[in-house]
C-alpha cells in the first residue's frame, strides 16, 4: 500500500471519468486470479488506502460501499496499480471469503484463476470423488506418509532429470502437482505457498 504522499501521486495520475470515476479490476494477489471489477472514485480510494479494505463507489445506489462491511467477503487490499493510461486501476487483494455476491469465488465463475486455480479447483472437487476413477482421488484418500513419500520421489527425479531438458520441467511439474495434493490433504489451500512467497519478496517479481 502506498504511502500517504504517494497515495497522492497515485490519485493525481488516474484518468477518472466524466462521473469521476475510475474502473478497479480486484485480482487475488497471490493467485492472479481476476475475483470482480468495481469503481471507485477518490473519496472511495482514500477510504481504501486509510482502512486497507477495499471500498467503491456504488452507482446503483450512489453511495460508497466497503466490499464485505455486511457479508464479511472483505477484500484486503494489498497493492493499487494503475494501466499505462491511468484510466483503470488493478486492486491486488487477498479475499477471506467469495467475492462475488452469488457466492462464487468469482464474478468470473469459479474455473477461473489460471491454470494454477482450475488444478486447485479439480484437487478440491477430487476430494469427494470415487478413488477408482481418479489418481488424484486415490492420493488424496491414502495415508499421509505416502503422499509425502510421492513428493519425495518427485523432487528426486528433479535432481536426477537432464538440467535444461524438457523432461525437467515436467518432473517440476510434477513436484507442484504432488505437493499441491499433499497439502489439500492436510486441510491447506493448494496454493498457500504463493502467499508465502508473496510476502517473503514483497510482491517484486
Amino acid at each position: 500500500m502506498p504511502e500517504p504522499g504517494a497515495a497522492d501521486a497515485l490519485i493525481a495520475g488516474l484518468a477518472f471519468d466524466a462521473d469521476g470515476l475510475v474502473p478497479c479490476v480486484c485480482q487475488h494477489a497471490a493467485t492472479g486470479e481476476v475475483l470482480m471489477v468495481a469503481w471507485a472514485n477518490e473519496e472511495a480510494l482514500r477510504r481504501t488506502l486509510a482502512t486497507g479494505r477495499a471500498t467503491f463507489w456504488s452507482r446503483s445506489r450512489g453511495a460508497l460501499w466497503e466490499k464485505g462491511a455486511t457479508s464479511g467477503n472483505a477484500l484486503a487490499v494489498e497493492a493499487l496499480r494503475p494501466d499505462c493510461d491511468g484510466d483503470t486501476l488493478l486492486v491486488e487483494v487477498t479475499p477471506s471469503g467469495p467475492a462475488c455476491h452469488t457466492g462464487s469465488r468469482s464474478c468470473f465463475g469459479d474455473d477461473g484463476g489460471g491454470v494454477l486455480g482450475r488444478l486447485r479447483a479439480t484437487i478440491t472437487a477430487r476430494m469427494a470423488a470415487d478413488p477408482a476413477g481418479s489418481y488424484t482421488a486415490r492420493l488424496l484418500g491414502s495415508p499421509r506418509a505416502y503422499v509425502a513419500r510421492k513428493v519425495g520421489e518427485e523432487a528426486a527425479e528433479v535432481l536426477t532429470e537432464e538440467p535444461g531438458s524438457d523432461a525437467l520441467v515436467g518432473e517440476v511439474a510434477d513436484l507442484w502437482f504432488h505437493s499441491m495434493v499433499l497439502l489439500a490433504r492436510d486441510g491447506r489451500d493448494p496454493l498457500a505457498p504463493l502467499a508465502v512467497l508473496r510476502e517473503r519478496h514483497g510482491g517484486d517479481s
